[in-house]
């Protein structure tokens, strides 16, 4: 009799020779999908990055746990609004901005063009240096854009050499003194601010880098910003992507991030920003390596704060994008090659996988939108570009607009109760509580007061409280209150939770429903009579174990594309004549 493994092995056989011959029928589709899945375009590539995808080790990345400022709308792109002189041309970048649904922007903000000539002086050649900040801070807010303040580049007053601009200032006091003064000024204007970029590349940091040394910057930068407003967000800088150089002067991203844990940065931050380029491979390429410099690198940083005990935080990416630099470039394409049809379709899919499969993410920055001047074409960055200096947009900035405008939708993981993809109708105001996950959550009494969003997933949960004064809160899942199939039914046949407790219970998470398909699906809640308290503290989604199919069906595909070689093999040996 056939020992049941034997009878796996050999299923696995049959279906791995059913999808050879499929790749055989379809090579174009497989072709698309293999790149799909590994990022790569090339065959050779596609079989090693499969075989590295299915042998990895587990990255704990804590996917199930509140996390703050994950939960926002995450379409932003990077602007250089500090070069442009005519409002029209600000106006007409805000507007395409606004029409393809960025909602954040991040820009610089030089210290050397604000704080100058001396300490305390702000002159420009026209008058104040504050006039043209001023000015496009107060148009991103009429046109509905959030600005995401990076602030670096020291004055030369504020060091003795300043043979590498970007190094830091001789006294990091005076840094902490502009911060204040910078926030200060923006207050109610500007919340999120970033303190330096890339500190771990010498060519940013302006000498050799030192976690110790930039987290005592980032700690007087943190610390002054919240005494000019207590209520701002403070995004550490961003870590270029990658592996070092033997000399020294520029470090990996991953160790240089692990030394800021080991010297204190927890304490300075509230976002941790990340770089987020594809460089080489696509958005699916899914090898998770200290070798790799991919997409799937922000899961080793996401993994090294769960290590470091702040898995509460998010991580935002500062800069994500594909270079479309053309073939004849006359420099080398140093942060690789596609072409506008792949970096369209790369970004979207990007944009995709993000919220598909990382909850403790936040706003993704593409990189860039719009240069203001034709001579930066000479720059091998250049053709990140949404849009060329002339306005003129790229298939990027249609796609983006595509799926930036796109219906609302909730995906895997823990979400806060103020998730930008959450509709509420009637009073729910937010209440702070320590009993809350992330200290706060949203909480009504008005019979009728709904809840509505659309989730993708298998499983759905209510993270609420339980109390004395709890009421009643009705669930209807795809229009149909039958199918909440975790719930009971009153005498009417409505789905309902009972949210009425004798002790106080806090975080308490309530199975809503179970075993759905692995697709859309829309749900509803509404206050009940009575008026009862429903309180709103998080909702969590799952799915079916992806990683687990994914490497199933990679496996088998691999088997597939091995017979379809031999296939292939004895078929041109056929047509050679070969006997």
């Amino acid at each position: 009799m056939m020992h049941r493994y034997q009878r796996l092995a050999l299923g696995l056989v049959v279906l791995g020779m059913v999808v050879g011959l499929l790749v055989l029928g379809f090579r174009d589709a497989m072709a698309r999908k293999l790149e799909d899945w590994t990022g790569e375009t090339n065959f050779r590539q596609q079989l090693e990055s499969l075989v590295l995808y299915l042998r990895q080790r587990p990255i704990e990345t804590a996917d199930l746990v509140p996390v703050a400022y994950a939960g926002v709308n995450p379409y932003g792109a990077n602007t250089f609004f500090e070069q442009e002189v005519e409002e029209w041309k600000l106006r007409r970048s805000m507007e395409m901005l606004r029409d393809a649904g960025v909602r954040w922007v991040r820009q610089e903000m030089p210290w050397d063009r604000i704080e100058v000539p001396a300490k305390g002086q702000y002159l420009g050649s026209q008058g104040s240096s504050w006039a043209s900040y001023d000015r496009f801070i107060d148009l991103a807010s009429e046109y509905g854009l959030n600005i995401v303040a990076r602030l670096d580049l020291p004055p030369p007053w504020a060091k003795k050499d300043n043979s590498v601009p970007r190094s830091p200032p001789d006294n990091f006091a005076d840094y902490g003194d502009f911060v204040y003064t910078f926030v200060n000024r923006y207050q109610g204007k500007i919340k999120y601010y970033q303190i330096w970029n890339e500190p771990n590349l010498y060519g940013e940091w302006g000498k050799t880098p030192s976690a110790r040394e930039y987290v005592e910057l980032l700690k007087v930068g943190y610390t002054r910003a919240k005494e000019a407003d207590p209520n701002v967000v403070i995004l550490s800088a961003p870590l270029s992507q990658t592996l070092g150089t033997p000399d020294g002067l520029n470090q990996s991203d991953l160790t240089f991030l692990q030394d800021m844990y080991d010297v204190g940065a927890k304490d300075y931050f509230d976002i941790l920003s990340a770089q987020g380029h594809g460089l080489w491979t696509g958005p699916g390429d899914r090898r998770v390596e200290s070798n790799q410099t991919n997409f799937s690198r922000l899961r080793l940083i996401r993994e090294i704060m769960v290590r470091n005990g702040d898995a509460n935080k998010s991580v935002w990416v500062s800069e994500m994008g594909w270079d479309a630099v053309p073939s004849d470039f006359p420099s080398p394409a140093s942060y690789g090659r596609v072409s506008e049809e792949r970096q369209a379709r790369y970004t979207m899919d990007a944009y995709r996988r993000a919220q598909d499969e990382w909850p403790w993410l936040g706003v993704i920055f593409y990189w860039y939108f719009r240069k203001v001047s034709d001579e930066s074409r000479r720059e091998v960055d250049f053709y990140y570009r949404m849009v060329d200096p002339d306005f003129t947009p790229h298939p990027v900035y249609y796609a983006y607009q595509k799926l930036a405008t796109s219906p609302l939708l909730v995906n895997y993981g823990y979400h806060q109760e103020n998730h930008w993809a959450l509709n509420y109708e009637g009073p729910w105001p937010t209440v702070a509580s320590k009993e809350a996950s992330m200290g706060a959550y949203a909480v009504s009494t008005s019979p009728g007061a709904k809840l509505s969003l659309r989730f993708r997933g298998t499983e759905l949960d209510l993270v609420t409280s339980l109390g004395p004064q709890g009421g009643k809160l009705y669930v209807e899942l795809d229009g149909a209150p039958y199918k909440v199939n975790r719930l009971p039914l009153d005498e009417a046949g409505r789905a309902y939770l009972d949210l009425h407790s004798c002790q106080p219970q806090g975080q308490v998470r309530l199975p809503i429903a179970r075993g759905l398909t692995n697709g859309e699906h829309s749900v509803t809640m509404e206050v009940g009579e009575g008026g009862g308290e429903v309180i709103i503290d998080g909702l969590i989604v799952q799915r079916e174990s992806t990683t687990l199919t994914r490497r199933f069906w990679g496996a088998l595909l691999l088997a597939g594309l091995g017979l379809t070689l031999v296939l292939l093999l004895a078929q041109r040996r056929n047509h050679d004549g070969v006997p």
